[in-house]
């Protein structure tokens, strides 16, 4: 494992104002869209916390963090138009906690399956940053979805979540 960790460079980027792919600040995570853009929505969420495990994470982060990914693949996924959601959580390139969320189409590659089965060559032949107009509006079209999904959608589980995820410390004693 390398000392420099490439998730937490592009997040000091995010803290610097300086990463053109950021589009969202949650409570556990940024999310980015990826630098290439072969599948048109492909997002990146990123944990806070440096972490090469979800499950190194404490248990009111991760159910939290967990929730917030779930609202943004919803997010990306009407952004996008999608089919179908491929949602991923690797980390054998980067070992920082980080979820791949993949907006797909019917007919988006020549034979059906994981966007992996696709050259690597062709997913990231692209770099959207190359044309700045294209990312302004994916970056606009997602954020415009995650307010919309938080703001109408996730209130009140959001609400029932921090209850239950509070960490004991924080929570009134009922007795």
């Amino acid at each position: 494992m390398t000392s420099t960790c490439t998730i937490c460079e592009r997040i000091k980027l995010i803290q610097a104002h300086q990463n053109p792919y950021f589009v969202y600040e949650l409570t556990t995570g940024y999310v980015v869209l990826a630098d290439s853009q072969y599948f048109e929505g492909y997002t990146l969420f990123l944990a806070k916390h440096h972490v090469t495990e979800l499950h190194h994470l404490p248990a009111h982060e991760k159910l939290r963090y967990l929730e917030e990914m779930s609202i943004v693949q919803e997010a990306c996924a009407q952004a996008f138009h999608a089919d179908k959601m491929n949602i991923e959580l690797l980390g054998n390139g980067d070992a920082h906690v980080h979820w791949h969320l993949f907006p797909r189409h019917n007919g988006d590659t020549p034979n059906p399956g994981p966007v992996w089965w696709t050259p690597l060559e062709t997913i990231y032949g692209d770099d959207v940053s190359l044309y700045i107009p294209r990312l302004s509006r994916l970056k606009r079209t997602l954020s415009v979805a995650i307010e919309a999904t938080l703001n109408v959608a996730r209130e009140a589980e959001l609400q029932a979540l921090e209850a239950l995820t509070r960490p004991a410390s924080h929570r009134i004693d009922s007795n």
